[in-house]
């Protein structure tokens, strides 16, 4: 075990821990933002820059510090090691520089877009960007493509963080897109001919910290924070059939994975479950998803158990003649709940 101490908080955690995942097991707001890094990918980590932080004390035994922020993602913590993330206003002028690179060629395009009120980059912006921008050259531009039948790639927005890129080649059994060109002019493209098409290619959607994949069954349809998250189950051959369920009215719009407190899919889910189960009657509705109290989304979001019956009454009346639906067990069931 080792000893690590971030802003002023004492913790030990395992040998070979990051100093992000161990701000995470001590929580709360000294732990560093994250666009790149994804737990449950391989090799994430390292692209954004945006989890600096500063070691002040390398470890009881060099206790020197490091002479400049080092990704915290990447960097594993050392016996007695110091860091300053949140205390130090060097760090977050830095990563306010990071923040502003990021937007340097961002559209901004936050009214029109899809991923507003669930985006990390939006989030990130207004927790540690700055108001202006030095830059005064022309933002790079591409035309939005279609990967595939159900993903939308709008290039313009995406600040390569490779996630899309990692779940294609860690979970699908066939990745055919990636980075292609180097630097200012790189982009995520798929190979020619090709286009994205295997059972758990809607996990990139879920993994995009930004605007750049999004779901064309969903687009436009309504703002995320009208819709109402209900976390549901189905028994599926392919995937765990874990999801959330996002309702406007009576409508399922979409489906998604289930994330947790730092936005990080919990289980991977496949196409059938996101794409063609968009009924009350393909699932069984466990009751309203927990949403952070920070969160847009979280508006007019009830999770007591009086908020549920409401739901289970409203789903009644939408299923057809004969389903009946129940509580019991905690869990709607269109069939026998």
């Amino acid at each position: 075990m080792a000893k690590v101490t971030i802003d002023g908080v004492t913790a030990e955690v395992p040998d070979g821990t990051t100093i992000l995942n161990a701000a995470r097991m001590i929580g709360g707001d000294l732990v560093p933002p994250a666009m790149c890094y994804y737990t449950k990918l391989k090799t994430s980590g390292g692209y954004c820059r945006t989890c600096i932080v500063q070691v002040t004390k390398g470890s009881d035994k060099d206790p020197r510090p490091m002479p400049k922020p080092v990704a915290s993602c990447r960097t594993t913590v050392m016996d007695g090691m110091e860091v300053k993330n949140i205390t130090s206003p060097e760090l977050l002028e830095a990563r306010a520089g990071v923040v502003e690179f990021l937007l340097l060629n961002h559209p901004l395009d936050c009214p029109v877009c899809d991923q507003a009120g669930e985006c990390d980059l939006q989030n990130l912006a207004y927790a540690n960007g700055k108001a202006g921008t030095r830059y005064q050259f022309p933002r790079r531009e591409f035309e939005k493509i279609d990967i595939g039948d159900k993903v939308q790639l709008h290039m313009t927005r995406c600040i390569l963080c490779y996630r899309c890129v990692k779940v294609a080649d860690q979970i699908t059994d066939g990745r055919v897109h990636g980075v292609i060109n180097r630097g200012d002019v790189s982009e995520i493209s798929t190979y020619v001919a090709n286009v994205i098409d295997n059972d758990f290619s809607g996990n990139v959607i879920d993994v995009c910290p930004v605007g750049a994949l999004t779901d064309k069954t969903f687009r436009f349809k309504s703002r995320v924070w009208y819709t109402k998250p209900v976390d549901a189950h189905r028994h599926c051959t392919k995937c765990t059939g874990k999801v959330r369920l996002w309702y406007k009215g009576e409508d399922v719009l979409r489906v998604t994975g289930r994330k947790d407190h730092y936005g990080e899919v919990n289980d991977w889910i496949c196409n059938e479950c996101r794409f063609d189960k968009k009924k009350t009657a393909d699932w069984t509705i466990e009751g309203p998803s927990h949403i952070d109290r920070g969160s847009v989304i979280s508006a007019n979001h009830y999770e007591s158990l009086k908020a549920l019956k409401a739901t289970i009454e409203r789903q009644k009346k939408a299923l057809p003649h004969g389903n009946k639906v129940s509580l019991g067990h905690g869990a709607l069931d269109p069939n026998n709940a």
